[in-house]
């Protein structure tokens, strides 16, 4: 779907009179960091060690969700391992601490070219992530000097219920003091766009891992990309388009 296009039917569904964006509200894992690897192998590694089946690509369908969270369905999923789900406070230290050791992820290629580039077109940007590893949010305002902040970033502990509940991403907007059409998610996994969608944002997936492209449209996702610099090529386009679309005199 061409741009454009996405923007007038994202515009209709939702009766806006325009799409402005103020904000830009970035998952993490996955999306500002390369990470989605090493978690998926330390959810597969950890669920083992404590007798639950959870496959990496399981990880992938799981990303958003509140780890806490993640561990609980998966154990109340599988007969005989619901009392699992009382150690869900055990497991997920187990498996912060090995997804600590397997390294530091690298940013995501591109990503910081397209957040320099949102910033200067006068975009506030903001995480909104279900992550509370304090191994990765803790680098972010180092490792995007200048670019991120910490009083506009939402982890799990700033909200009751996670992804794909729309409320992290709602938190999002309060912090950044934006409605939904002043504001664009950018998600890499089902449940982030389930809930970019159902905060009524327009929500772009970039798809930068295994997850094939339908699972994402199926969960609402206005535009889909393969890669930051495919997004980034785009950007220009979309930022006019949305505020074409904004203006008084707009036809679309």
């Amino acid at each position: 779907m061409d741009v454009k296009t996405a923007i007038r039917l994202y515009n209709e569904r939702h009766g806006f009179g325009g799409l402005a964006p103020k904000a830009v509200l970035f998952d993490m894992d996955g999306v500002l960091y390369d990470s989605m690897a090493f978690h998926a192998r330390a959810w597969h590694q950890s669920m083992q060690d404590y007798g639950l089946e959870m496959s990496e690509l399981q990880a992938y369908e799981h990303e958003g969700m509140r780890g806490m969270e993640t561990i609980r369905e998966i154990a109340k999923q599988q007969p005989g391992k619901e009392h699992l789900a009382d150690k869900a406070d055990e497991i997920y230290a187990h498996k912060s601490a090995l997804f600590a050791s397997y390294g530091q992820p690298k940013k995501m290629a591109g990503v910081e070219n397209l957040m320099r580039q949102m910033q200067a077109d006068g975009l506030l940007l903001c995480v909104v992530t279900g992550s509370g590893q304090h191994s990765l949010l803790d680098r972010l305002e180092r490792d995007f000097a200048g670019l991120l902040h910490r009083e506009l970033m939402v982890t799990c502990y700033d909200v009751e219920e996670g992804k794909p509940k729309p409320y992290p991403y709602l938190a999002g907007l309060r912090k950044c003091g934006v409605k939904p059409n002043e504001a664009i998610v950018v998600e890499n996994a089902p449940l982030g766009v389930t809930a970019g969608v159902a905060a009524d944002i327009f929500t772009v997936a970039v798809n930068t891992g295994p997850m094939p492209d339908e699972r994402l449209l199926q969960a609402g996702a206005n535009l889909l990309y393969h890669s930051m610099d495919e997004f980034h090529h785009d950007w220009s386009t979309l930022l006019s388009c949305a505020r074409e679309s904004d203006s008084p005199t707009n036809i679309l």
